[in-house]
C-alpha cells in the first residue's frame, strides 16, 4: 500500500467515527426558560426545553398547603433571599411534579429558570453547578421521581450539591426533588434490628442513619397523601371547567364515571382526575 492509499482509508476511517461522536460542545442558551441536562459517551449538556409545560398554579387543587409554601420558598429564593431545598414527597399522582413546573410559570418573569436532572446523571452535578455559578438567573435543579437502591452511591454527587464541599453551594441554584419515599432509599425490616438503647434512649442503626442524612439535607420537606373522594371530584370538576365542558357543573352527568375511572385505576389523584376530563371532554364532543 503506498501512501496515498494509507491516508485515504485512514481518511474515510476518520470520517466514520465522527459520524459516532457525539456534536461538539456549545454555549448554554441562557435565554431559554427550561433545558434538561443530556448526557452522550463522556460529554454533558444543557438542551433547551423548546416548549416547557405550562402549568399554573391555580390549576392545581387539593394541595394549598403545600402550594402555599413551596410558592413562599420559591419568591424568596428569587428574590436573592435566604431559601431551602426541598423535597416533594408521598403518593403518586398527587401534583408533586406538577407544582414544580408551575413555579417556572409563576416566576420565569423573575429570573427563574429550570433545569431536569435524571438520576443516572447525577454524578454530573459538579459539572453543571460550575456552569451556572456566577449567572443572574436563579436556577432550580429539577430531579423527577427520586429514588436510590441500597448499593446506588450516585446519589453521593447529590449530597455534595446539597450541603457543599469545600466549596459553599452556589447562591443561585436550588434543588426541587420529588420522590415516593421519604427518605429516597428503600426501607428494610432488619434496618431497625440495629437500633440500640443507650442509658434509656434509643439510637438508630447506622442504615437508618445512612438513609435518612440525605433526605435531611433538604431543608424543606412536604407531603402529599392520597386524595379524599371530594377532593378528587373537586379536581375534576375544575379540569372539566378548564376544558369548556358545559356540563362540568352538573355533577350528575359526569360524578359516577369519574368514580368508575379511578376504581378501575385503583387511585384518586391529580393525574387521574385529569385523564378523565381529558376522556370525557373529548367523548361529549364527539357525541358519545
Amino acid at each position: 500500500m503506498d501512501l496515498q492509499q494509507f491516508l485515504q482509508q485512514a481518511a474515510a476511517l476518520l470520517q466514520r467515527v465522527e459520524a459516532l461522536l457525539p456534536p461538539p460542545a456549545t454555549a448554554p442558551d441562557f435565554s431559554a426558560l427550561a433545558h434538561r441536562w443530556r448526557r452522550e459517551g463522556s460529554r454533558g449538556w444543557l438542551e433547551p426545553v423548546a416548549h416547557p409545560h405550562a402549568v399554573r398554579l391555580a390549576d392545581l387543587s387539593g394541595i394549598d398547603r403545600q402550594k402555599e409554601l413551596l410558592a413562599q420558598n420559591t419568591r424568596q429564593f428569587v428574590r436573592a433571599l435566604p431559601a431551602n431545598n426541598a423535597l416533594l414527597w408521598g403518593a403518586r399522582g398527587t401534583g408533586k411534579s406538577s407544582l414544580i413546573k408551575a413555579l417556572l410559570t409563576e416566576y420565569a418573569g423573575e429570573g427563574l429558570r429550570l433545569i431536569e436532572v435524571e438520576k443516572q446523571h447525577l454524578v454530573d452535578l459538579p459539572d453543571l453547578v460550575q456552569q451556572l455559578m456566577g449567572r443572574e438567573e436563579r436556577f432550580l435543579i429539577f430531579c423527577d421521581d427520586l429514588s436510590f437502591e441500597a448499593d446506588d452511591a450516585s446519589y453521593k454527587a447529590l449530597k455534595v450539591v446539597l450541603d457543599g464541599s469545600l466549596a459553599a453551594p452556589p447562591e443561585n441554584l436550588l434543588i426541587y426533588a420529588t420522590s415516593n419515599r421519604r427518605h429516597l432509599l428503600p426501607e428494610y425490616q432488619g434496618d431497625n434490628q440495629q437500633a440500640k438503647v443507650i442509658e434509656g434512649e434509643l439510637h438508630p442503626g447506622e442504615a437508618i442513619e445512612e438513609k435518612v442524612a440525605l433526605s435531611d439535607r433538604f431543608g424543606l420537606w412536604l407531603s402529599f397523601y392520597p386524595f379524599s373522594q371530594e377532593q378528587y371530584l373537586a379536581i375534576v370538576r375544575l379540569w372539566l371547567e378548564r376544558l369548556g365542558v358545559a356540563s362540568a357543573a352538573d355533577e350528575e352527568s359526569w360524578r359516577l364515571e369519574a368514580l368508575r375511572w379511578a376504581q378501575g385505576r385503583g387511585v384518586r389523584s391529580g393525574r387521574s382526575a385529569w385523564q378523565f376530563a381529558r376522556d370525557y371532554a373529548g367523548r361529549l364532543a364527539c357525541g358519545g
